[in-house]
């Protein structure tokens, strides 16, 4: 049976243009042992681990004519040496320097014709420190795997482990370092299609409509995709508000980040309740507040800036699977709140009023608008998803959980993990963070025009944190 992309994942294809690349990323950072470390050797073992996954062997094929979703193929050329490169920062090798490298990697698009992924080795960094940058296109994982993907060259102790069984790994049956199978033909992929169609009848007709532009069978489905989503959330009907954040954007790319502490997220909640979420989205909420004001901005005491928070609706017997399981939540941030805790408390309402109500399962009907079957309405689909951001959220703000115990690679350890989280049509900034070892690292993707000041709103998510934590007695 064919190893077809989803309707989700083979929408992050159609929505990738010139402006907007659909790949996520993450940016570890390390410091070498005291007797140095062996670049050969973490080479070799990236090559080990990584080679050995199949999927990091695999490639998209699409199928002739459209009928059905892409394929998952083995690539008889498979290159490892492409996909894993080395650089180094020049001196002095400061993080400045490896933000700038950063921005520069991520702002380039990856080979389609190849596996969807690049892991770069990146040495000099100040500090006797080093960094690896992996960057994975959306329709291979969600958030939660990507952190996975990234642990697969990761070790809990400063020995190198035998390979799977490591805390985090995928399925051990994703390890498989047998030989590429053969490419299969086009009137291969074509008859795995029409099978595929045919098991499932309410798709056949939809297939023909797409492949005849049957332009009222489009209208009828959107306005249903569409009337579903205007019946889950309100969000829709009253948009967001236009901020510096919603422009116009380029290719090239801003990288910021930000360190704070887990403990300091734990302090303010136990201190005036909520979740660690909670603390986290109040956090940026100060920062934005503090980022418009340094900008001139109107910021009046009912001003919101909307956020779109992905989360995770993997199951436990999902956990080690590639592939998207996404929902999200539609969150006002009280940006024009000059208190915190208030803040605090009206982004803790907005979220409790969005689980009670169910409004997570509402957000999904976004996914239908670029899910639409065939394959052939997926590109129109995507463009009318991406052209309803701006109606619907001003930026995403994506938290993901990491290990909260070091980890090592061909045993170095591992200081720090930001991500990058991928820019939508018309938004300058995106903000991720990770939470690892003790430490919540944020990761700003930014427009390059329209975000010189990626530094300044970075430095405010520290102040932001601050500010709270002085709340607390």
């Amino acid at each position: 049976m064919a190893d077809r992309l989803s309707p989700l994942d083979v929408s992050f294809l159609y929505l990738e243009s010139p402006t907007t690349a659909m790949h996520v990323g993450g940016v570890a950072i390390f410091a070498a042992p005291a007797d140095g470390v062996d670049i050969d050797a973490l080479v070799r073992l990236i090559n080990t681990r990584v080679g050995a996954v199949r999927r990091y062997r695999q490639k998209v094929r699409w199928v002739p004519g459209r009928l059905a979703n892409p394929v998952w193929v083995d690539d008889p050329d498979f290159d490892l040496g492409y996909h894993v490169r080395r650089s180094a920062l020049p001196r002095p090798g400061t993080e400045a320097q490896l933000r700038e490298l950063v921005a520069r990697i991520m702002a380039r698009h990856l080979d389609r014709s190849r596996p969807l992924w690049e892991l770069y080795l990146v040495e000099g960094l100040v500090g006797n420190r080093f960094a690896i940058l992996t960057k994975t296109h959306h329709a291979m994982v969600d958030g939660v795997s990507a952190v996975d993907i990234g642990q697969l060259i990761l070790d809990a102790s400063p020995a190198p482990g035998p390979g799977p069984g490591r805390p985090a790994d995928p399925d051990p049956a994703a390890f498989d370092d047998r030989p590429p199978a053969r490419e299969p033909s086009g009137l291969r992929l074509v008859a795995g299609a029409v099978t595929d169609l045919f098991s499932k009848p309410t798709e056949v007709l939809d297939t023909l409509r797409g492949g005849a532009h049957d332009a009222h069978a489009l209208a009828v489905r959107t306005a249903g995709t569409l009337g579903g989503l205007l019946a889950a959330t309100r969000t829709a009907v009253r948009p967001p508000p236009p901020t510096p954040l919603n422009v116009p954007i380029g290719a090239a790319r801003r990288y910021g980040m930000a360190r704070t502490e887990l403990d300091d997220y734990k302090r303010v909640r136990k201190a005036h309740g909520g979740t660690v979420n909670d603390v986290v989205l109040a956090t940026v909420a100060g920062a934005l507040r503090g980022w418009m004001l340094t900008r001139g901005e109107a910021v009046t005491t009912r001003a919101t800036l909307r956020a779109m928070v992905p989360v995770s609706v993997r199951s436990d017997a999902q956990a080690g699977q590639l592939g998207n399981r996404i929902s999200a939540y539609f969150v006002d941030l009280p940006v024009g709140e000059p208190d915190p805790v208030m803040r605090l408390h009206q982004v803790r309402h907005a979220m409790s009023g969005h689980k009670e109500a169910g409004q997570s399962v509402g957000a999904e009907a976004i996914v239908a608008l670029s899910g639409f079957a065939p394959p052939t309405l997926h590109a129109l689909g995507a463009r009318v998803a991406a052209g309803f951001t701006r109606r619907l959220f001003n930026l995403v703000v994506s938290n993901v959980p990491g290990p909260q115990f070091p980890l090592y690679a061909a045993g170095a350890p591992m200081l720090a993990a930001f991500p990058v989280v991928p820019l939508a049509k018309g938004q300058a900034v995106s903000v991720g963070l990770t939470s690892y070892n003790g430490g919540v690292f944020y990761g700003l993707n930014g427009d390059r025009d329209a975000m010189p000041d990626i530094d300044v709103l970075a430095a405010l998510l520290e102040e932001s944190l601050a500010e709270l934590v002085g709340t607390v007695r």
